[in-house]
C-alpha cells in the first residue's frame, strides 16, 4: 500500500476501500515522537486518540482520504500534551502537504468548483486556499520596473480598474481595484526604483497626468495615440449620423455599411469599397470635407518628425476652423491643444498602450461565462499565474557544471543581476490566448 501513497512518514494499514469516484485508506504514523517538542525529554506515554480524515492527491482520478487514528502523547518530565507530528501533513487544513501545492496551482486556472469537485473538499476551502496563496504571491512578486510605464484601464466586472503596463515588453505590471487618483497615486509612490521610469503613456485622463507629476517628476508623459486619432473618428461618425437623418429612404439603402468604410483609412480600402466612397463623396461635400479632415489628421502621425508632425497639426488646425466641419471636430481641436506637449512627446518613442485594448473585450467574454469571479480572484488569477509570465532567463553560467572541482579563488563567480531571472509580469500575447480558450 506505501508504493500508492508515497508519503515518508505514514504507512496503510489495510487495502483500499473503493467506489466509483473514491478511495479510502485506513494510515497510521510510521514512527511515535522521540522525544517532547517543548522540553526534550524522551519519556512520553500515550494520553489519548481521536479519529482524522485527511485528503490526498488523486490516484487513478478517484479521489483520496486518509483516515488515521491520530495519536495524542503527554511528556512526564514538563506535563505537556502533543498530537504526532507529520511532516507530510498540513494541520490547518487536513490534507497533505502534496494536496495543497495541487490546489494552489490549480485553483490559479480552473474555477474554485471543478478544483473542489475534483479532489472531494469543500469550494470554500479551496477559495481559502486560494486567498492565502495569493497573499503570498503578493509578498513575493516582485516584477521589473519598466523603463517605459503604461497607465490605462481594463473593465472588469463593469468597473474601469487601474492597469499599470510594462509597455517596452508588452507585460501587465499590476492591477488595481479602481483608477483613483489617489489609488494611483499611492501604487506608484510603491516603486521603490521609480527613478527607473523614463516615459508614461496614457490616455487625457488629468488624475493619472497629476499623479505621475507628483511621484514621477522627472519621467517624460505620452498621451496614446490611439485615445487622439478615436476622436477624430467620433468626429467624423457624428457628421454621418447627421446628414444620414436629412436623407430620404432611397439615399439612406445607398449608403449601407457606411460608417466601416468611412472610419478605415482610405489607403486599407479595396477597390469596390473605395469607388464606394468616392460615390458617397462626391454625392455629399459636407461628408467630404469631414472625411478629408480625418485623413488628414491621421497623417500627421505618420511622419517621424516631430517637426513635421507640428506643422502638419498647425496645418490641419487651420483648415478645420475654417470648415463647416468645425463644431464636429472642437472637441478634438480643444483636446491637442490643453494637451499638445504630451500628444506630440509620441514623436520620441513611439509608444501606445494599444495591447490594453485587446485584453478588454476578452474579459468581457469572460465575464459573460458566468463564472462569479470577485476582481480581487480575476487579478490574483491574471498576475500571479506563473504561466502567464513574460521571464528573461540569466546568461549562461559555467560554474554551474563545475561542482566538482576544488574552490579556487580566481574562478569564482560572483553572483550579479544577470544570474537572476528577470520577471517582467504577465505577457499580453500569452494573457489574450488563455482568456481566449476560457482557460482563466
Amino acid at each position: 500500500m506505501t508504493d500508492l501513497l508515497f508519503l515518508p512518514d505514514l504507512t496503510a494499514i489495510e487495502p483500499p476501500q473503493e467506489n466509483e469516484t473514491d478511495m479510502m485508506f485506513k494510515v497510521e504514523a510510521n514512527q511515535p515522537p522521540e522525544r517532547c517538542p517543548k522540553c526534550g525529554f524522551d519519556k512520553l506515554y500515550k494520553r489519548s486518540s481521536r479519529q482524522q480524515l485527511i485528503m490526498d492527491l488523486p490516484i487513478r482520478l478517484k479521489r483520496v482520504g486518509l483516515q488515521m487514528n491520530r495519536r495524542r502523547y503527554k511528556c512526564r518530565e514538563c506535563g505537556s500534551t502533543f498530537w504526532e507530528r507529520l511532516i507530510s501533513i498540513d494541520e490547518k487544513r487536513s490534507m497533505t502537504k502534496r494536496l495543497l501545492k495541487s490546489i494552489e496551482e490549480q485553483s490559479m486556472s480552473k474555477t474554485f468548483v471543478e478544483v473542489a469537485e475534483s479532489i472531494g473538499v469543500d469550494e470554500k476551502t479551496v477559495r481559502n486556499i486560494f486567498k492565502d496563496y495569493v497573499a503570498f504571491k503578493e509578498q513575493e512578486y516582485q516584477f521589473e520596473t519598466p523603463k517605459w510605464l503604461g497607465i490605462d484601464e481594463i473593465h472588469i466586472i463593469r468597473k474601469p480598474r487601474l492597469v499599470l503596463t510594462n509597455v517596452e515588453r508588452r507585460t501587465i505590471f499590476d492591477i488595481k481595484p479602481n483608477r483613483n487618483k489617489e489609488t494611483v497615486i499611492q501604487r506608484l509612490t510603491e516603486i521603490s526604483d521609480r527613478t527607473y521610469i523614463e516615459y508614461v503613456t496614457m490616455d487625457m485622463w488629468k488624475p493619472y497626468k497629476d499623479a505621475v507629476n507628483i511621484v514621477l517628476p522627472h519621467a517624460k508623459v505620452v498621451v496614446d495615440k490611439f485615445h487622439v486619432v478615436r476622436m477624430a473618428n467620433q468626429a467624423l461618425d457624428s457628421v454621418r449620423k447627421a446628414l444620414k437623418a436629412k436623407t430620404s429612404a432611397k439615399e439612406r439603402r445607398t449608403l449601407l455599411r457606411e460608417r466601416f468604410i468611412l472610419l478605415k483609412r482610405k489607403h486599407d480600402l479595396n477597390e469596390r469599397k473605395a469607388f464606394l466612397l468616392d460615390t458617397w463623396l462626391g454625392s455629399l461635400p459636407d461628408l467630404k470635407e469631414a472625411y478629408e479632415l480625418k485623413e488628414e489628421f491621421y497623417c500627421i502621425w505618420d511622419t517621424d518628425d516631430p517637426e513635421e508632425g507640428s506643422i502638419r497639426y498647425s496645418q490641419w488646425r487651420h483648415r478645420c476652423i475654417a470648415s463647416n466641419s468645425k463644431d464636429a471636430y472642437k472637441d478634438l481641436v480643444r483636446a491637442v491643444d490643453n494637451w499638445q506637449d504630451e500628444i506630440f512627446n509620441y514623436f520620441d518613442k513611439r509608444l501606445t498602450n494599444a495591447y490594453t485594448e485587446s485584453i478588454n473585450s476578452i474579459i468581457r467574454q469572460v465575464e459573460r461565462m458566468g463564472r462569479g469571479y470577485s476582481f480581487e480572484a480575476l487579478r490574483a488569477k491574471m498576475l500571479f499565474n506563473e504561466n502567464l509570465h513574460k521571464k528573461r532567463k540569466p546568461r549562461f553560467n559555467q560554474t554551474a557544471f563545475n561542482k566538482a572541482m576544488l574552490f579556487d579563488f580566481n574562478s569564482w563567480h560572483e553572483v550579479t543581476d544577470h544570474d537572476i531571472t528577470d520577471n517582467f509580469g504577465v505577457d499580453f500575447s500569452t494573457l489574450i490566448k488563455r482568456l481566449e480558450k476560457g482557460d482563466l
